[in-house]
């Protein structure tokens, strides 16, 4: 396994990301066929994401949910932070709520 930085091109990306994927499965003592039952997904879609090839973020859903993984997603896409200023401005349009 290999760190991922702006460096690093696509599709080194997408194949480091089907390593991971491999890893997380592996480290599991999960078969594929067994994955592919668990969430729903055929076998050719959780090999071809295994390979890198370019899973769409449904099934990476489903294989964290299946690999017990899926609270990860809260660092690889954290939920915003607003600032001081903007919740102040905000409230004196009227909008109370985030969302």
């Amino acid at each position: 396994m290999r760190n991922i930085s702006s460096e690093t091109t696509d599709p080194e990306v997408m194949k480091e990301i089907g390593l991971r994927l491999r890893a997380l499965r592996r480290s599991r003592d999960l078969t594929m066929e067994g994955v592919a039952h668990q969430s729903g997904l055929s076998e050719k879609t959780v090999s071809r994401a295994e390979q890198g090839l370019n899973p769409n973020m449904l099934t990476v859903v489903r294989l964290l949910r299946v690999y017990e993984r899926l609270s990860a997603l809260d660092e690889f896409i954290p939920e915003p932070e607003i600032s001081p200023m903007a919740l102040i401005s905000e409230r004196r349009r009227g909008g109370g709520s985030r969302g």
